[in-house]
């Protein structure tokens, strides 16, 4: 239990060190790794039965060679592929949001910076540190929690692309 107050304090004292707009940037990064893990569970457990259920019915259709049910596939995989691609464009769009939210604390830790200065002259270096900090470390958050999204969002477009062909694939196979 000491261990769990320790380590929230530290997170506290590290989300007062960068301002505002940190704690903005955690909650950006917080709701883009909920949705990667959402995908995550979703490719591992759901897609699988999904793409039973989807080859099951394919092949139970006891016509599957006129323009009908060519459509039908069409639409079949269509679907499917739609799953796949469920919040990966909602995950890019809080990757990308990351880094702009860095700049920002970057802007308003200078602006710190420039009213210390601005009060106190331009000799006082301990004064304007904590505003160097507040430009600093919200840049490299927003970096890093972008960084650590980009790998997952290529990964998962990439799979559902993948697994989009080979249920095309074996759709077109026959029986």
């Amino acid at each position: 239990m000491i261990v769990f107050i320790d380590m929230m304090n530290s997170i506290r004292e590290f989300l007062d060190t960068g301002g505002q707009v940190l704690t903005v940037i955690a909650a950006v990064i917080a709701l883009m790794w909920l949705l990667i893990f959402e995908r995550l569970v979703f490719v591992l457990i759901g897609y699988k039965s999904i793409k039973k259920q989807t080859v099951d019915m394919w092949f139970a259709r006891d016509e599957r060679s006129s323009w009908n049910a060519e459509q039908i596939r069409a639409a079949t995989v269509s679907k499917v592929s739609i799953a796949l691609n469920q919040n990966i464009t909602l995950i890019q769009s809080l990757v990308v949001l990351c880094p702009l939210l860095g700049l920002l604390g970057t802007v308003t830790g200078m602006i710190e910076v420039f009213d210390v200065m601005a009060i106190s002259g331009s000799g006082n270096a301990r004064s304007m540190a904590s505003g160097v900090s507040r430009a600093t470390i919200p840049t490299m958050a927003g970096m890093v929690g972008s960084l650590s999204g980009v790998f997952m969002v290529t990964y998962f477009q990439r799979y559902a692309k993948r697994q989009t062909e080979l249920l095309e694939d074996k759709l077109l196979m026959q029986h």
